[in-house]
């Protein structure tokens, strides 16, 4: 079929929203109408070349939509039911089957090879094969094949151009949060970089009854929107060194940190501030080939761990993510600024001028 995409065709460039072809779903997969995307650092990561994608590619990996057909082998969903596309899993190895898919023994082959695990791809222009399944799903397009481990259905009382972000940024923040760090009611947390990454994480922690939440950017209004949403404690990094002004307030230190930076000045102050015995989750793309640490910091039993996608289940999660929202707990629509597809190079543009948090694409509908 011929579907609208937004392809990259070179690194450090602007899509082209172009014609191209996808196929038909196979046996274990979904094609999805996507209703609206999410825009993500993963995103970017591949424009800037941090994510090394075979060009040209289609990205995009915050979907959300209606089920149009189903592959002959598909039970979970239907065609009509409303879904979030979240990373792809194979659901046999080892770590999926102690339920930490985010861990798949195939997750860079199923999410960002650019192909499906046989070498082909359901993309291209005029004949030619382009690179897509990016996490399986490449929801820069009016429509998405995904498989049907990575469909989540979700209740149609919900906004569902809203509900993208669900199945990776948000997820990645809230989860790191509720699912790694797991902190207890009265505890402390700093959360630097509080792009909607580190957003989701100051909602969760709220959420999960932690009384100090301190965030940490070099943007003045993304720390004004961490206020709104529970950080109870600002710094901006331009201006002041945060352990330094934390440890004031908390002398023997906090309980936990969450870095959405990947930068190493970052890191080590976090762990500066944190409690002997205490640990830092990461998340992101790192900016550095090497992650430098003083050895210092873990001499006293601090811990350093990277998480991928909040460690969660999605068919588990998203949905109790989403009746969170419901309650008024997780109010992430304050983060939300929606983009015509047209205007997708401008939501980019704007995401990294820290003018919008998060940012989501309306897919034309016919």
């Amino acid at each position: 079929m011929k579907i609208q995409a937004a392809v990259l065709n070179k690194l450090n460039s602007e899509f082209d929203i172009e014609e191209i072809e996808l196929d038909e779903p196979r046996e274990n997969e979904v094609l999805v109408k996507v209703i609206a995307t999410g825009l993500c650092h993963s995103d970017v990561a591949v424009i800037n070349g941090y994510m090394p994608i075979k060009l040209p590619v289609v990205l995009g990996h915050e979907g959300a939509g209606i089920v149009e057909k189903v592959g002959s082998g598909v039970t979970k969903v239907k065609p009509g039911d409303h879904v979030i596309l979240a990373p792809a899993s194979c659901g046999v190895c080892e770590f999926c089957l102690k339920g930490h898919p985010s861990y798949c023994k195939y997750f860079n082959l199923l999410n960002v090879s650019g192909h499906r695990p046989d070498n082909t791809t359901e993309y291209h222009i005029n004949g030619k094969d382009i690179s897509g399944h990016f996490f399986y799903q490449s929801s820069f397009a009016t429509y998405s094949l995904a498989t049907e481990r990575n469909v989540i259905k979700i209740q149609d009382d919900v906004p569902t151009e809203m509900m993208g972000p669900l199945g990776c940024g948000l997820q990645t923040g809230s989860g790191s949060v509720l699912n790694v760090i797991n902190p207890s009611a009265g505890e402390t947390i700093v959360v630097s970089g509080v792009g909607p990454v580190g957003l989701a994480g100051i909602m969760a922690a709220k959420a999960a009854g932690c009384t100090t939440i301190i965030a940490i950017d070099v943007f003045d209004t993304r720390l004004e929107k961490a206020k709104e949403l529970g950080a109870t404690h600002t710094f901006n990094s331009k201006n002041v060194k945060p352990s330094e002004e934390v440890l004031k307030l908390f002398p023997d230190g906090i309980d936990y940190a969450f870095d959405t930076t990947s930068l190493n000045e970052v890191i080590n102050d976090n762990l500066t501030m944190l409690k002997p015995m205490s640990k830092c989750i990461l998340v992101g793309i790192g900016k550095s080939p090497t992650l430098d640490i003083d050895y210092v910091h873990f001499e006293n039993g601090k811990n350093l761990e990277f998480a991928i996608e909040g460690d969660s289940q999605p068919d588990i999660y998203i949905p109790r993510l989403i009746e969170l929202y419901k309650k008024g707990m997780f109010p992430f629509d304050k983060l939300v600024t929606y983009y015509d597809f047209k205007d997708i190079n401008k939501a980019v543009k704007d995401f990294l001028a820290g003018k919008v948090d998060k940012a989501i694409i309306r897919m034309p509908q016919e």
